[in-house]
């Protein structure tokens, strides 16, 4: 347990992030399962899991919120590193897309929390139809603008494609370099 703000600060953050369906949940759990440490998984499903209609664009915001908490709780039993499986970018990209903009206090929260390194999973991934993915068709237009906001981050990142052993071979060699340095 952890019992300062300084030994907060020395847990790497590691966010895993892309369109839909591109293998970030097993990514994430992989990982976690391989550094024994934790997860947090994408609030945004709990939640549209449990809203009974379609999502809005403020709900957005709620979620915003949420991923936002949950990520505080699980910094606690991190160990060294803590896996997400997507943030406030994934809100942000998805609201600008559906919605044509994004709240600024969503914009404001994603401009000072920090995230040490981006694993950004590539469309490489057979389709997989789920009730809360909406877009097959968009891969690649999502594909593109997940890159330039990674990108335009300033955070590391390093893109993770292939078949799963070679994502999970990129996602650790990608982790033990940022330890490394």
């Amino acid at each position: 347990m952890l019992d300062s703000k300084a030994e907060f600060a020395e847990i790497k953050k590691i966010c895993i992030t892309g369109p839909e369906c591109t293998g970030k949940s097993e990514l994430s759990q992989f990982l976690a399962n391989h550094y024994s440490t934790c997860w947090v998984q994408e609030y945004a499903r709990a939640y549209l899991d449990k809203l009974g209609r379609p999502y809005k664009e403020n709900d957005l915001l709620k979620i915003a919120h949420g991923q936002l908490r949950i990520e505080d709780e699980w910094l606690r039993d991190a160990n060294r590193l803590m896996i997400c499986d997507t943030n406030l970018l994934t809100i942000k990209i998805w609201s600008n897309y559906k919605f044509g903009k994004c709240d600024e206090e969503i914009l404001n929260r994603l401009s000072v929390r920090t995230y040490d390194l981006y694993l950004l999973c590539y469309i490489d991934i057979p389709w997989e139809t789920d009730p809360q993915r909406e877009h097959p068709d968009k891969r690649e237009d999502l594909w593109t603008l997940y890159k330039k906001e990674v990108a335009d981050s300033g955070v590391p990142f390093v893109e993770i494609y292939g078949d799963r052993e070679s994502r999970q071979r990129k996602a650790i060699d990608a982790i033990e370099k940022l330890f490394r340095h």
